[in-house]
């Protein structure tokens, strides 16, 4: 699984607040998706956390400080605490 970039054309809608391994909402450890029409970025400032889609449940991509996981609308996934973090989710539109 390697991070995608956005299509050309979007636009940064909103991003969540900033969130670490003791704040991160429940709804973003469980299988959850973006929208239709809404792409979203993981974006991950300290430390690193496990993305996986769920139609690949055996492919864990560990997201680290500084990289970023590109989540397409509707596309089913979940985030695995692997230790501090700290990260936000960008929506483009």
């Amino acid at each position: 699984m390697e991070p995608m970039e956005l299509p050309d054309g979007l636009t940064l809608q909103r991003t969540t607040p900033t969130f670490d391994e003791t704040s991160v909402p429940a709804g973003l450890l469980g299988a959850h998706s973006v929208a239709d029409g809404v792409w979203g970025r993981l974006v991950v400032s300290s430390g690193s956390i496990g993305f996986v889609f769920d139609d690949e449940p055996d492919s864990t991509r560990v997201v680290r400080a500084s990289e970023w996981q590109v989540i397409p609308p509707v596309r089913t996934h979940h985030l695995v605490i692997l230790g501090p973090v700290t990260f936000a989710v960008e929506f483009h539109r």
